[in-house]
């Protein structure tokens, strides 16, 4: 199903704690974080998976800064931000590299919706720059589908920008792309996802969804209160509570609704 995979772009992930002058801070002092001195990443998908405040998302976005990509999402050139709220993390990272990507990309959610405000209002300013210089420059949204993101809905713009602006020989950091898509457009999304990898690229993605989970041959790590394992699919939490669920859904009702 998945091919052999192309030379990493990110090998490893390291923390110089020599570097770090207080421990007993977030988000060095979560568990995730403080047991991490080394965190190897698969040549084509690497999954992060965990409850909410595990750490996994913190790493993620440390990695995506230490790339000299925009905390709030996009890549090297965007610098829009409408809060600071990313931690120190990727201070004290030390990207392990093999050969250099032709693009990254950081997918984050929460803030994707200022992304596409920031396309549009670079657009905006880049139109009278054309007008003005009478030049034919592609507009930003073009390598997005050529519509704009806020007219389109929530999964749409998800999906445009997974089909039009992420191709090969890149590296993509995606935090949770699940978040609004059905499972249709999940599954959706797992096809793309191996013509990324195909194409000769990589991905690291953090994931509450047993879909998007579900790609064959992956590294899975799992992020807990003992630090980060590795784990098989068939063990993480997204697929067994959703399996527990399914397969007996009438006891699982009378556990969650009942007065006990």
């Amino acid at each position: 199903m998945s091919r052999a995979a192309a030379p990493p772009f990110l090998r490893s992930v390291v923390i110089d704690w020599d570097s770090i002058p207080t421990k007993d801070r977030y988000p060095f002092d979560l568990p995730c974080i403080r047991s991490l001195d080394s965190l190897p990443l698969h040549p084509a998908v690497t999954y992060f998976v965990g409850e909410n405040g595990a750490g996994k998302s913190t790493l993620l976005e440390a990695i995506a800064i230490a790339l000299g990509l925009n905390p709030e999402g996009g890549t090297r050139g965007f610098r829009h931000a409408s809060r600071h709220s990313h931690s120190e993390l990727y201070r004290h990272l030390t990207l392990r590299r093999g050969r250099n990507p032709r693009d990254a990309f950081f997918l984050r959610a929460e803030s994707f919706y200022n992304l596409a405000t920031e396309i549009e209002e670079l657009d905006s300013v880049e139109e009278r720059e054309r007008i003005r210089f009478m030049e034919r420059v592609p507009k930003i949204r073009d390598s997005f589908g050529g519509r704009s993101l806020h007219e389109q809905s929530h999964g749409e713009s998800f999906l445009a920008l997974f089909l039009h602006r992420l191709g090969g020989d890149a590296v993509y950091l995606l935090d949770e792309p699940e978040s609004a898509l059905s499972p249709a457009r999940q599954m959706a999304f797992l096809s793309r996802a191996h013509q990324l990898v195909a194409a000769g690229s990589q991905l690291i993605i953090a994931t509450h969804s047993p879909i998007v989970l579900a790609y064959p041959d992956a590294t899975i790590y799992e992020f807990g209160p003992e630090g980060i394992r590795s784990v098989a699919f068939e063990e993480t939490e997204p697929y067994v509570l959703t399996k527990r669920f399914l397969n007996d859904r009438e006891r699982m009702l009378e556990r969650l609704l009942g007065e006990d």
